[in-house]
């Protein structure tokens, strides 16, 4: 009888250390997701700069809308973890299309090739950062689908492992996603 009791226990500890090791395997595959949108980020907001510097050269008297971009590119750059960063990073992107907006305004600037490469460059990183945050939030999903899911649920919150929040679009970005685009002639 005590070798069974023992044995109940040895199968107990053994289960409740892989759920603990498959939930520590979620928790870093978030980090390592978090950590690719970082990186495709941090290209996007080092190479605004040289965008910003090749539209001054065209449109120096449009000051307002480059220094949006660039106020709104270092609050994107010191925003920290997926709620921060997502909320900044919105403001960057509705930067961003206002200054692609101004270039449609000057031809010259239109067919300047390095802006082309710069505007080309950033539409690859968007693409990049498009993937890597729905691998991210994809990675969220699971991770808090087990921390709630029993048996984990019964011991998680208590070794740390508490929900993680997805990289979310903004209000205004979300009206916008939802509402029909007008095509006009």
């Amino acid at each position: 009888m005590e070798w069974i009791i023992l044995g109940v226990i040895v199968v107990l500890l053994l289960w409740l250390v892989m759920v603990y090791n498959r939930l520590v395997a979620l928790r870093q595959t978030v980090g390592q997701s978090w950590s690719d949108i970082e990186v495709q980020l941090k290209q996007r907001h080092d190479l605004i700069p040289n965008l910003v510097e090749t539209v001054k050269g065209y449109a120096a008297h449009e000051r307002g809308t480059l220094d949006a971009v660039i106020q709104a590119r270092n609050a994107a750059v010191n925003a920290h973890g997926p709620e921060a960063a997502s909320a900044a990073e919105g403001q960057l992107s509705g930067a961003l299309g206002r200054l692609f907006a101004l270039s449609e305004a000057y031809p010259d600037l239109k067919a300047n090739t390095n802006f082309l490469s710069l505007q080309g460059e950033l539409s690859a990183l968007e693409t990049k950062i498009a993937a890597a945050r729905r691998f991210f939030n994809n990675a969220v999903a699971e991770f808090n689908s087990a921390i709630q899911s029993i048996p984990a649920v019964f011991f998680a919150g208590s070794l740390g492992f508490t929900p993680r929040g997805f990289f979310e679009l903004e209000a205004n970005e979300r009206a916008a996603v939802q509402t029909a685009p007008q095509v006009k002639f």
